[in-house]
């Protein structure tokens, strides 16, 4: 039990970094959460609330499906300014691609740092960071289980059944739009 743990533990702590991938053909989960919800229908927007800790997906301005208890970086207020600093960025962004070979139970990279991004940094000599990603649990976690606390370096995690949902319904170049 306590080698899980540990195990669990050192996941949890790793980057949220995953290797560039290719933009891929998504193709359907083989399970979701209990809730009905059609995913044969993708949304056109993604509004993260940082402070109420929820994802809300819209299909033609109307929320069809939020996500709650979301977890973000070690250091979850304020908007992220540099690399390292743990934070998850708040503004304007895009889907960039979906990951199927995250270290994370699947994910969608945010397109993270922009223009204003990265100018900001520059000004103090340093890097945006960046590899920001919307994904599921550490691979290997075991089935179900929800890291309950902010222990990304940045992303924004959510249960492995939730971003299956989120996978078949959100595509590439879906604005998100993250909120303080």
């Amino acid at each position: 039990m306590r080698f899980a743990a540990a195990i669990l533990s050192a996941l949890a702590l790793a980057s949220c970094a995953a290797p560039e991938a290719p933009v891929v053909e998504r193709v359907p989960a083989a399970r979701s959460i209990d809730k009905p919800f059609d995913v044969t229908k993708n949304v056109d927007f993604i509004l993260v609330d940082k402070s109420d800790r929820t994802l809300t997906l819209f299909r033609e301005g109307r929320a069809v499906r939020t996500y709650r208890d979301l977890a973000f970086g070690d250091a979850p207020q304020g908007h992220k300014q540099f690399q390292g600093d743990e934070r998850t960025p708040e503004g304007r962004y895009r889907i960039a691609y979906g990951n199927p070979q995250s270290s994370f139970h699947l994910s969608l990279k945010i397109d993270y740092p922009n223009a204003a991004d990265r100018a900001y940094a520059k000004r103090f000599g340093r890097s945006p960071g960046g590899d920001i990603f919307i994904h599921g649990q550490p691979n290997g976690s075991p089935e179900g289980q929800k890291i309950a606390y902010d222990w990304t370096d940045g992303c924004i995690a959510l249960s492995n059944a939730e971003i299956e949902e989120l996978w078949q319904t959100v595509p590439d170049g879906t604005p998100i739009e993250i909120r303080p």
